[in-house]
């Protein structure tokens, strides 16, 4: 099912500005038995994006409901997505925009249903992500690099690429964020350029940060990469997968991967 302003529909209007301009933000995340995993994150996530673009969060509890209505009963995804509405053509915002919002669901795709396997494998991009710190950790509707950089590859067997910015830093994956382990520590690259700041990645920052695990956000290089004891990603839909190869670089399990799973859950909503 797919609601758009509240009402079954597959379309939108061509005037829309997030068809345009791609003016506007979204979520997905993971459902099961109907309900939202993690809900409370997302929709924190959703209100401090939309008021980073200047665009009115909807009511939660409305919000919720319509996620709930289009779930179905089994595991699945949903993707809620806000844009600015429709206007006039140019970059100027209306001046009273009324933001349109769309709620769909889809099934699990096969790498994150429960029997995929655990470990994925990865490849570099070649694609270098701009640094604009003023969208830097908004998940916007402005994802062309991210289209780019996931048509470098069409290998089933290679789930995940990372993204390096224009200066070589490592920023993360195409649809996740990244966590290296390291003596004892965990990394995770800094997004105060660029990126997105997932929810996955917050509720893995505030478990640590509870279970006392010594955690660096900073500028993380290539070579910091190849170096860890443990390379992991992130996201809502597959949780934690340990990267057992990355191109020709592999790596054995070091037990993190399972850790930042149990950790995921510890205040599941």
């Amino acid at each position: 099912m797919i609601l758009v302003n509240g009402h079954p529909a597959e379309t939108v209007d061509a005037l829309d500005r997030g068809l345009a301009y791609g003016d506007g933000v979204f979520r997905t995340l993971r459902t099961q038995a109907g309900q939202p995993l993690w809900w409370r994150d997302h929709y924190a996530k959703l209100a401090k994006d939309c008021a980073a673009l200047m665009l009115a969060c909807p009511d939660e509890a409305g919000l919720r409901a319509e996620v709930c209505r289009v779930a179905g009963a089994g595991e699945g995804v949903v993707k809620i997505v806000i844009t600015r509405g429709s206007g006039a053509r140019g970059y100027a915002p209306p001046q009273d925009p009324v933001c349109s919002r769309i709620v769909l669901a889809a099934p699990l795709p096969a790498y994150a249903r429960p029997d995929a396997p655990v470990d994925i494998v990865a490849r570099w991009c070649a694609l270098r992500m701009a640094r604009q710190p003023r969208l830097a950790g908004i998940k916007h509707l402005n994802r062309l690099e991210n289209v780019l950089a996931r048509a470098e590859w069409d290998d089933p067997a290679i789930i995940e690429g990372l993204l390096c910015d224009d200066s070589g830093a490592v920023i993360g994956g195409v649809m996740s964020n990244l966590l290296i382990a390291k003596a004892g520590a965990l990394f995770t690259p800094d997004l105060g350029q660029c990126g997105v700041a997932g929810v996955a990645r917050t509720r893995l920052l505030r478990a640590m940060a509870r279970r006392g695990v010594p955690l660096h956000i900073g500028r993380l290089l290539p070579d910091a990469i190849l170096a860890a004891d443990e390379v992991m990603i992130c996201n809502s839909v597959i949780g934690v997968r340990r990267v057992c190869r990355l191109d020709d670089v592999t790596w054995t399990p070091a037990g993190w991967a399972l850790l930042l799973n149990d950790a995921l859950n510890e205040d599941v909503d």
